[in-house]
């Protein structure tokens, strides 16, 4: 074999290697020939034309991305700092190529000024308390904006929200005016209803003359086996003459079955 031949066969060969490429499965290439787009490879062992194609690799994974705190005076005129995460992927690499530069940067870019926007539309207690449709609102206009660069943002979370001192201070009292101001109207519905049982107990007592008389006499007694005392108290007679009464008819009606027999 000349030495020509063995020139050839080795250049040959090194063209070969040269041109060999491996996609894991989560990996597309975006395929270019003499600067014009070719096609995308999918995964596996792949072969391209030293010198002539280059092929971009393309990540399918999703990924999360961290936006950075953002200054944010929200719409009624409070100063806050917001930051937030990000979820996407990339569902055409060809697109994630040639219709932007650098389609991660572009996407950080466009949440962090989204991210503004919509947090500078909404007052602060919107802000805090409907989380979820703020995050709803950030998804559906970031997801709007990179879907020509073939990128599907799935979900974005703002992550938190950090308030001025003075602005913690504020909402701390107003909190505790709040649990206070639950405390007292519990209180007060607790008063109420027992001043409704008194009141019932009151008029159950006054429909019998003799009930209130006992109910006192059976106090008077509680109160002397609590402390062990013996208390000693006057009496009206209009307490006992309902059971002077009784007894004056029970010995009425005794001495007229002894005269009927």
């Amino acid at each position: 074999m000349s030495l020509a031949v063995l020139i050839v066969v080795g250049i040959v060969l090194g063209i070969g290697v040269l041109g060999i490429r491996v996609l894991t499965e989560y990996e597309r290439g975006v395929l270019f020939r003499f600067g014009r787009y070719v096609g995308v490879k999918q995964a596996g062992l792949r072969w391209i034309i030293p010198g002539v194609d280059r092929m971009v690799r393309i990540g399918l994974r999703e990924i999360v991305m961290d936006v950075p705190p953002q200054e944010v005076i929200t719409r009624d005129n409070v100063s806050v700092k917001v930051n937030a995460v990000l979820y996407f992927r990339v569902l055409h690499p060809e697109k994630a190529v040639i219709q932007v530069e650098n389609y991660l940067y572009g996407t950080s870019q466009l949440a962090q000024t989204t991210l503004r926007s919509i947090c500078g539309q909404a007052e602060l207690d919107d802000l805090l308390s409907e989380r979820e449709q703020i995050n709803q609102k950030l998804q559906a206009i970031i997801d709007l904006q990179t879907e020509p660069w073939g990128v599907k943002v799935r979900a974005v979370e703002v992550k938190q929200i950090d308030l001025p001192q003075e602005m913690q201070r504020a909402m701390a009292k107003q909190a505790e005016a709040e649990r206070e101001k639950r405390s007292k109207v519990i209180h007060a519905e607790g008063e109420f209803q027992a001043a409704q049982r008194l009141a019932d107990a009151a008029r159950v007592l006054a429909s019998e003359d003799s009930a209130l008389q006992l109910r006192y006499l059976q106090t008077l007694s509680e109160i002397a086996t609590e402390n062990n005392s013996t208390i000693i108290f006057p009496i009206p007679i209009d307490i006992l003459r309902p059971f002077y009464e009784i007894a004056d008819k029970n010995r009425k009606d005794r001495e007229d079955r002894e005269g009927d027999s």
